[in-house]
């Protein structure tokens, strides 16, 4: 195998995740909680029996609500939002569509769509969608109630949970990005820069503008801090060069 060969295979390996070993327990703790605290509370509020204990997108959910809670995709609006708007497309699509594989189709696509116009993208949302297509005689007898219960009624559920236990853990759910205002070496940096840079980049990270400008101030600063500490030891001779 050659080396262009090689490193071409190398860009399919995803980058390695910033997770500490205590995030890990922490979002394995809080799905486990979250799933099973969700299913429970559907089973003592008396859900139509019929119906699944719980729809497997809710799973995909809890992934982001309990593992980057802090992401875009992961707020509760999101999660609320997105999951009811696909729903409500994937039944549209079922009812207006006879052919189940354009319906399906249709569906996912509506549910992007919607999540788009309504600011709640939430990929799991395309499942559910799905779901309302392809999920049998029982989902598609609910109608539209399928929004309802179990879609929305679920989602409820579910960042109910992660709102007591992400903030019971001391994250910031929903996100807050922190406020970093100080001006790094007289310069302040304002949030039409950073989306200036964005456009400019042609990149839509999966990262709040107000993240990302947190990020960009933590990096000038700890580079001024490493340049500063370089030029104690070694003193000024090649550091003014990094100054702006």
């Amino acid at each position: 195998m050659s080396s262009q060969t090689a490193q071409w295979l190398r860009r399919f390996l995803p980058r390695q995740t910033a997770m500490s070993g205590q995030e890990r327990v922490v979002a394995f703790v809080g799905a486990l909680a979250g799933i099973a605290i969700t299913a429970m509370a559907l089973a003592l509020l008396g859900v139509d029996p019929r119906l699944p204990l719980i729809i497997a997108p809710m799973g995909a959910s809890a992934v982001l609500v309990f593992a980057v809670p802090s992401s875009p995709l992961a707020q509760p609006w999101s999660v609320v939002g997105g999951n009811g708007l696909s729903a409500l497309a994937g039944v549209l699509a079922t009812q207006l569509v006879p052919d189940p594989t354009i319906a399906a189709a249709i569906a996912v696509a509506g549910a992007v769509g919607l999540m788009s116009l309504g600011r709640c993208v939430h990929p799991p949302g395309g499942a559910v969608a799905l779901t309302a297509v392809v999920g049998g005689p029982v989902i598609h007898g609910l109608g539209f109630g399928y929004v309802v219960v179990p879609v929305l009624l679920s989602s409820a559920l579910l960042v109910a949970v992660g709102l007591a236990f992400n903030n019971g853990v001391r994250r910031s759910y929903p996100h807050v990005a922190p406020v970093t205002s100080e001006p790094v070496r007289g310069l302040v940096i304002e949030r039409v820069d950073v989306e200036a840079a964005l456009d400019a980049l042609d990149e839509k990270l999966q990262l709040d503008p107000e993240d990302f400008e947190a990020l960009v101030r933590q990096v000038m600063l700890a580079a001024e801090a490493r340049v500063a500490g370089a030029q104690q030891v070694h003193g000024p001779s090649g550091v003014e060069a990094l100054r702006p």
